[in-house]
């Protein structure tokens, strides 16, 4: 597709999205609550409708309320009051009710002639989903928000935010649609009539090339969206992320509420749990900080909705928001200074002395965990057991080897997101464009992006607020201590343990540094 050349002025993406009616999808996820944020901070005047299925009781309202207090919303609280969330409101709908999401008709009809931007979010991330799942959510819920979209009179921009990996069949990729990896209606269909037991056993031969059910059923949606009545108006847009990671500046720099990616391995190592990670550090990895993807999504909708974004290809405009081709992260980069930002920032709670170790391969990652993870989570959760405490590392640790295992193709590979056209329109944006919706992330340094993301991680994951700081650190510098002398006591356990069967002194001294050393290399 073509970008159109015409300038756009000054602060466009402000002013075409203000007093905007926007409909949103996920809001309670990580990408939908920073939207929500964003367009409270930064956009005037605007109305924000989310769609909010009952959940543990829990009415839409309810659930609202939990998601506008999130620590994400402080800034914006702060700046401009509590009377700035009077612009937001919950229905109470479901994605996956082809039924008018499960809403009274009147009300959804009311909805529809109303919502002038739709941002559809919703999807569910887990790579073990079963395929019934991931079809109800990713494919059926993207097609009765386009049925929506089609209804809404004064629809402007539809943005569907799916994921670079659709394409992780492929070592490359470009910001464009792939063939079709099965027919949607063959495949709902098929799970309307299959059992779980026959879905699963036809599941290799369903997904081929495709890595799991979630990458598969997001491609579909794609293609979905491209034949949608949406799309041959013009007026959707798809944005593809990679691997989403904190805030690089807004709110503020490191906020997360996600686990998944390094944040989730650096929550484990501040708190002196998780002592390895598998990667190849040498390996190029795609992350994109949460701001950036934001900003894309409602730059988009502000172009589409402008028809400042055209179509030479006959298909439906994307975007990838990546860093492989235009940014690339090596693990190599950060290697050194991951332990110095762990201290630099240590945890009130930490329960030993963090050191983070990269290992090359999941197998060697198995047989480290097993002695550094496994055998010293029995112990504490032993003495946790005998306190009266709740024992947790070990079931931890079990979880996170279980996940390491549906996550090796993507630790474990190299991809290449090229990203020429999202480049391209980060360059039409005017200076206050640049300064309030920024996209262009060359400029990000890694290293000290993730001396950011250990800080974020301490105060939004592990929740410790700046004030325990000083008490943290002179835990972690006893905690050093406790650590050194499990080392010397490790060492003179094995020169005992020679002394009683090797008579050369020689032997009882290098024996125990050679089994140190190789424990140190595991």
């Amino acid at each position: 597709y073509l970008l159109n050349a015409f300038f756009t002025g000054p602060g466009f993406t402000k002013r075409q999205l203000q007093g905007k009616c926007i409909f949103i999808t996920g809001g309670s996820g990580f990408v939908g609550k920073a939207i929500i944020e964003k367009l409270l901070r930064s956009v005037p005047d605007v109305t924000i409708i989310l769609l909010i299925r009952p959940k543990r009781g829990k009415s839409a309202q309810e659930r609202l309320e939990e998601i506008l207090n999130d620590k994400v919303f402080e800034l914006v609280r702060n700046e401009k009051g509590v009377t700035v969330f009077s612009h937001v409101h919950a229905v109470e709908g479901n994605i996956e009710d082809v039924d008018m999401f499960g809403m009274q008709p009147s009300d959804y009809l009311e909805m529809c002639t109303k919502v002038q931007i739709v941002i559809h979010s919703a999807a569910t991330l887990d790579f073990a989903v079963s395929l019934r799942n991931a079809t109800s959510t990713n494919l059926i819920g993207t097609k009765n928000v386009l049925k929506f979209g089609q209804q809404c009179p004064k629809l402007l921009a539809l943005v569907h935010v799916s994921s670079a990996y659709v394409n992780s069949n492929r070592d490359a990729a470009e910001e464009r649609l792939y063939e079709v990896p099965a027919d949607s209606n063959w495949l709902i269909n098929l799970c309307n009539h299959s059992t779980d037991e026959e879905l699963e056993a036809m599941l290799p031969e369903i997904l081929n090339t495709h890595l799991n059910t979630y990458t598969f059923t997001k491609a579909l949606a794609e293609h979905e969206v491209n034949n949608s009545v949406v799309q041959r108006k013009g007026k959707a847009v798809i944005i593809r992320p990679s691997m989403i990671t904190c805030a690089w500046k807004e709110p503020v720099p490191g906020w997360t509420n996600s686990k998944n990616g390094p944040s989730g391995f650096l929550m484990g190592a501040s708190k002196g749990v998780v002592r390895r990670l598998p990667v190849d550090k040498d390996l190029i990895y795609d992350y994109v900080p949460i701001d950036i993807v934001v900003n894309m999504i409602l730059v988009s909708a502000a172009m589409i909705s402008a028809n400042e974004i055209t179509n030479e290809r006959d298909e439906v405009p994307i975007f990838h928001c990546t860093s492989s081709v235009s940014n690339p992260f090596r693990w190599n980069t950060v290697e050194k200074k991951i332990n110095i930002y762990l201290h630099l920032e240590p945890l009130k709670s930490a329960v030993w002395y963090p050191y983070l170790k990269l290992v090359p391969t999941l197998r060697h990652f198995s047989l480290s965990a097993m002695i550094v993870h496994m055998i010293p989570a029995y112990f504490l959760d032993l003495f946790l057991k005998m306190t009266g405490a709740k024992p947790r590392l070990v079931r931890l640790h079990t979880n996170v080897n279980n996940s390491l295992k549906l996550l090796e193709p993507f630790i474990f590979t190299e991809w290449r997101f090229h990203n020429n056209k999202a480049i391209g329109l980060s360059e039409r944006l005017d200076a206050a464009d640049r300064r309030d919706f920024p996209i262009d992330f060359r400029t990000l340094d890694w290293p000290n992006y993730f001396g950011t993301m250990v800080t974020g991680v301490r105060r939004y994951l592990n929740n410790e607020e700046p004030s325990t700081l000083k008490a943290a650190i002179l835990k972690d510098n006893i905690l050093l201590s406790l650590h050194l002398l499990l080392q010397f006591s490790l060492i003179m356990a094995m020169w005992s343990m020679t002394t009683l069967f090797f008579s050369d002194s020689w032997f009882n001294i290098v024996l125990p540094l050679i089994g140190y050393a190789l424990f140190c290399i595991l």
